[in-house]
């Protein structure tokens, strides 16, 4: 009896041994994991020196960026999605600040950057100009209507649009129709400006601006 008590003991501690090395959930499954299986999980023995990953940056993305002068809008865009461009703007190039909510609308007159090999990541913009206008000799909307200072600018022949674009966003402007028909003028940007007050150079103060305007394509009185 005493020798199988002896035996029943230590069988208990060596149980008891191997349960606190290796515990066993509800189941009966052990949850012992490998140095192996903490690595890929992320768990780090203790004493284990932190490795900080280091970023890599990705190697830049170029591609042919083609030209787009004389297509239409929309089809440009088509275009240089296709070849790997995706960060694309346009304007108007005669200046009158207008948007291009049609693209099928607008044919394009220029581009920057200029064709060639380009980063991906380049922003594209082209200058455009509606179906049944002339591109101008020079991009006139390139970079946007420039913003008043101190004194009144010049807008004799500009866009109405562009008026508002320039002053302080505060400033109480009126505008009407130079022509004998007294059309109120509710497009801005298909309204060109005869005549002006303030005149150019004028201090700006915070007083009303009036204009005297017609549409694009006709003359001034």
């Amino acid at each position: 009896m005493r020798r199988t008590t002896l035996a029943v003991a230590a069988a208990g501690l060596t149980l008891l041994s191997l349960t606190a090395c290796d515990p066993v959930t509800a189941d009966g499954t052990s949850t012992t994991v490998s140095n192996a299986a903490e690595a890929a999980t992320g768990s780090v023995a203790a004493g284990t020196p932190a490795v900080t990953p280091v970023a890599v940056p990705p190697a830049a993305s170029t591609s042919s960026l083609p030209s787009f002068v004389g297509m239409g809008l929309q089809s440009a865009q088509d275009a240089a999605q296709k070849a790997g461009f995706y960060l694309l703007t346009s304007h108007d190039a005669l200046g009158r600040s207008r948007n291009q909510i049609s693209d099928r609308n607008w044919k394009v007159c220029t581009q920057a950057p200029a064709p060639g090999e380009q980063a991906t990541s380049v922003k594209v913009d082209m200058g455009a100009v509606k179906l049944d206008e002339q591109c101008p000799a020079q991009d006139q909307g390139a970079s946007g209507p420039a913003k008043a200072g101190a004194t009144m600018p010049e807008f004799i022949g500009k866009a109405v649009s562009v008026v508002h674009d320039s002053l302080d966003k505060a400033t109480s402007i009126v505008a009407k129709d130079a022509g004998p028909q007294n059309r109120m003028v509710l497009v801005v940007s298909n309204w060109k400006v005869c005549s002006q007050d303030p005149a150019p150079g004028a201090a700006l103060t915070g007083q009303p601006v009036t204009l005297k305007a017609v549409k694009f394509g006709e003359n001034c009185p």
